[in-house]
C-alpha cells in the first residue's frame, strides 16, 4: 500500500510561482510512474506532469517550459515547480503513482484511471 500526501500550494497572481510537494510512504515497486495532475471545477481531470523511476519526464503541452517535476528518492518525495502561472491553472493538484510501470507514451490517455494510489490534493488558485 502506498499513501500520498500533498503539501503546498496557494494562492498567487498570475506569472508568479508557487510548488507542490507529495510525501509518498509505502513501496512504490520497480519501476514505477508518478504523476500531477489537477482538477478545475468544473472539468476533467487531466494530466500535468509525470516522471518515472529512472529519472525520465513527461509534460502537458499546456504546461511545457513553464513547469517543472522532479523527485527525490532519498526523501520519497515528489515536486512540481510552477512557473509563470495562469490564471487557467487554477485547481485541485493532486499528486499519484502506479506501480511496477514505467509512465510511457500517453501517460495521461486515461486521465489516471489507471493509477492506483493517489493523494488527497492541494489547491492552487492563480488570480489575474
Amino acid at each position: 500500500q502506498v499513501q500520498l500526501v500533498e503539501s503546498g500550494g496557494g494562492s498567487v497572481q498570475a506569472g508568479g510561482s508557487l510548488s507542490v510537494s507529495c510525501a509518498a510512504s509505502g513501496y512504490r515497486g520497480s519501476p514505477y510512474c508518478m504523476a500531477w495532475f489537477r482538477q478545475a471545477s468544473g472539468k476533467e481531470r487531466e494530466g500535468v506532469a509525470a516522471i518515472d523511476s529512472d529519472g525520465s519526464t513527461t509534460y502537458a503541452d499546456s504546461v511545457k517550459g513553464r513547469f517543472t517535476i522532479s523527485q527525490d528518492n532519498a526523501k520519497n518525495s515528489l515536486y512540481l515547480q510552477m512557473n509563470s502561472l495562469k490564471p487557467e491553472d487554477t485547481a485541485m493538484y493532486y499528486c499519484a503513482t502506479d506501480p511496477w510501470r514505467k509512465c510511457g507514451w500517453g501517460v495521461f490517455r486515461f486521465r489516471g484511471t489507471d493509477f492506483a494510489y493517489w493523494g488527497q490534493g492541494t489547491q492552487v488558485t492563480v488570480s489575474s
